[in-house]
């Protein structure tokens, strides 16, 4: 979940580079296309894909679906938003995780996770409204982190049902059929903008930033968070996210945009802290 925190922050950088220049559902297409290759051919030389896998495919479409719904909204957030704003919107899908992780999975929380949590939270909103006390007195929340919130919930209702959907298949098989579920309903849904797009005249940036989308922001950030999330439960694996504004703010510098001002910081490391909490929780367990 480290390394997927890492992973994911690129998206927010390099999407907000090129969010103007494609529109979110023929990239988000084609990224899953790509994705579905690379996964393909993983599933392949590993392990194969059984008759027990493909039973039931409307989970893998289900699925899918939330996942696409997330990645077009984030984009759709990105032409309007800044990237460092835009992943402090998503250091909020922790909570949503651990209230549909209830709903779906009767897992509860227990006080230190809910502190670190709300911790976490009330950081993400400190850095949603910039910093600016007069804009969260006035709820001035920005058009691109509103739209983009909607994504996150699609994302939060995705973890817990990774877990409940599951019947035994291996992380990359689950993987695979979970980026196809996604590319079917993508390619209905982006049909128009796939048709419609000069694709010759998309700047070079729009093909870097969808390899990178495809194979590392898809195929192997789906693998991880499959991964971990048969391992721990769902607040804790999305607990994770809170360290994507921290990476965000490293992938801005590196991309020569300068750094955030002080006061923003100030809510960047009070997501830094939750996730110190969530993880000073999870050893104790382990311990106990």
């Amino acid at each position: 979940m480290l390394l997927f925190s890492a992973v994911v922050a690129g998206s927010f950088s390099l999407g907000h580079i090129i969010a103007n220049d494609i529109s979110p559902a023929a990239l988000t297409a084609l990224r899953f296309l790509l994705a579905a290759v690379v996964m393909a051919v993983w599933t392949w030389r590993t392990c194969g894909v059984s008759r027990r896998d493909l039973e039931s495919a409307w989970r893998y479409l289900l699925l899918g679906a939330l996942m696409g719904t997330y990645f077009v909204l984030l984009f759709e957030g990105l032409k309007t938003a800044p990237a460092v704003s835009t992943s402090a919107v998503f250091t909020l899908t922790p909570a949503l995780s651990a209230v549909f992780g209830y709903l779906l999975l009767s897992q509860r929380v227990n006080g230190r996770v809910a502190v670190a949590l709300s911790v976490g939270g009330a950081g993400a909103v400190w850095v949603i409204f910039r910093a600016e006390l007069d804009a969260l007195l006035a709820f001035e929340i920005g058009h691109g982190e509103a739209i983009f919130f909607f994504g996150c919930v699609a994302h939060a209702i995705y973890t817990p049902l990774v877990r409940k959907l599951n019947r035994g298949q291996s992380p990359v098989v689950f993987t695979f059929g979970t980026i196809m579920g996604a590319l079917v309903m993508l390619l209905i849904y982006g049909a128009r903008d796939l048709v419609t797009t000069d694709y010759s005249a998309l700047p070079p940036m729009v093909w870097v930033t969808l390899v990178y989308l495809a194979v590392l922001a898809s195929a192997v950030s789906f693998f991880l968070v499959q991964y971990s999330t048969l391992h721990l439960p769902s607040a804790k694996v999305m607990a994770y996210t809170y360290l994507t504004p921290s990476w965000v703010i490293l992938w801005e510098a590196a991309l020569g945009n300068g750094f955030p001002v002080p006061a923003v910081l100030a809510g960047v490391l009070a997501t830094v802290l939750a996730l110190a909490l969530l993880l000073r929780d999870e050893t104790s367990t382990q311990t106990q």
